[in-house]
């Protein structure tokens, strides 16, 4: 079962930039933006739902564009966007933005493990949806 996000809910998700996120060069290392979107969909994903309890979530692929440096005191929000869900795998969008600047674009896949079995699983649909809009809003 594929379901493709026509109205997925955006998560936003406030990045607090430490310290040993400036790099030598004065702004924030490649590396931290990992640390960052992997924060931000698993953020996305404690949505309320019992189903939480039960999944759990391992990173396979990232895809990162970098568009603009971000430095230590920029205020920086990561933009979430649930973009398909294909058996256990979940297709994800993070757009990282300082205001209205895209700093970074990060596109990335990830497997749902039964958290007593360590085991992909599927996500029923009721869960899937409660992260979409309903049809028409």
């Amino acid at each position: 079962m594929t379901l493709p996000v026509h109205n997925a809910i955006p998560h936003l998700y406030p990045v607090g930039i430490e310290p040993d996120d400036i790099d030598f060069m004065g702004h924030v290392n490649n590396a931290s933006y990992l640390k960052w979107v992997q924060a931000a969909v698993l953020d996305h994903w404690r949505a309320p739902t019992e189903a939480v309890a039960q999944h759990l979530w391992v990173a396979l692929k990232h895809e990162i564009t970098y568009r603009k440096p971000t430095f230590l005191n920029d205020d920086v929000i990561a933009t979430v966007l649930l973009e398909k869900v294909q058996g256990a795998r979940a297709f994800y969008e993070t757009v990282i933005r300082r205001g209205e600047e895209v700093l970074a674009e990060v596109k990335s896949s990830w497997c749902c493990l039964d958290a007593s079995t360590l085991r992909p699983a599927r996500l029923a649909r009721e869960v899937i949806q409660h992260f979409f809009a309903p049809d028409g809003t």
